[in-house]
């Protein structure tokens, strides 16, 4: 564990339930591409970053065992209301799993690989993955395809969050953060991998206004600028609230979804 793990860690606390509630569960597509490319069913899946264990329960009874990983407490603790028979949750870091060498057939970030230190993230699931064993990353655009005037309101006030990061000092020392642009290429450049490569897709979902604005309110970005300098972004996040009140919406969206792919 370095600096930036905790940093990051700590960047989670004080909105589990929100996260839970409202963020997608990683569709089956994903389960399937990845079982397909390591030729078999796994016996031991780790999903790294797994937050409050949305992740990890999709591969439940699609391998023997699921193992969670997750720095944060807060996250931890919802996530280990999940646990049952075959998937359990432990605390630890991306690059100190505490798990055996050659022990896992699949290692899965999803919607977290941008928050671990790529190169001793991927010396851990090298070292932990078996041969010939998958290592992908999960990820989802934002915002979901819901509604025309709701994506353009969440793209406003998106776009001033990552501006406050940029400019205000006592904000942008709180995380370090990996551009997912560059998953393929750092999966790539760790050497670790016979074959790389990027898969996109589409997931439906049930969605309603509600479920929309808390996908706003669950990204860390703006929860961070609220707990630290609240004056920053409180018009911007009124001026959003007050669009989505209005928007009569649907009862369904679609998140388009990213897959960085590297066989060990």
């Amino acid at each position: 564990m370095n600096g930036s793990d905790k940093i990051n860690a700590d960047r989670f606390l004080g909105f589990a339930k929100v996260y839970d509630d409202s963020r997608p569960k990683v569709p089956e597509q994903a389960v399937d591409i990845i079982t397909d490319y390591l030729g078999r069913q796994p016996e031991i899946v780790v999903d790294l970053g797994c937050g409050t264990g949305l992740s990890t329960m999709v591969w439940k009874g699609h391998a023997k065992e699921v193992i969670g990983i997750e720095p944060s407490d807060d996250m931890l603790a919802q996530a280990e209301k999940k646990a049952c028979e075959g998937v359990r949750f432990v605390k630890g870091f991306s690059d100190s799993t505490g798990l055996e060498d050659n022990s896992a057939d699949a290692v899965v970030c999803s919607q977290s690989f941008h928050w671990m230190n790529p190169v001793n993230t991927l010396n851990e699931a090298d070292r932990i993955l078996k041969k010939g064993g998958v290592f992908a990353t999960v990820d989802c655009d934002w915002p979901a395809v819901y509604d025309l005037e709701a994506e353009k309101a969440y793209t406003k006030l998106f776009d001033k969050v990552r501006k406050v990061e940029l400019e205000t000092d006592d904000i942008n020392v709180t995380f370090s953060r990996w551009e997912k642009k560059y998953h393929l290429e750092n999966i790539k450049k760790s050497g670790h991998f016979s074959y790389v490569r990027e898969i996109v897709f589409l997931s439906h979902e049930p969605c309603t206004t509600e479920r929309f604005t808390a996908l706003a309110m669950s990204q860390g970005s703006l929860q961070t600028i609220l707990k630290v300098r609240p004056e920053l972004i409180e018009k911007d996040l009124d001026e959003f609230l007050n669009v989505m009140k209005n928007i009569k919406g649907k009862d369904s969206c679609s998140f388009c979804y990213r897959m960085r792919i590297g066989v060990k």
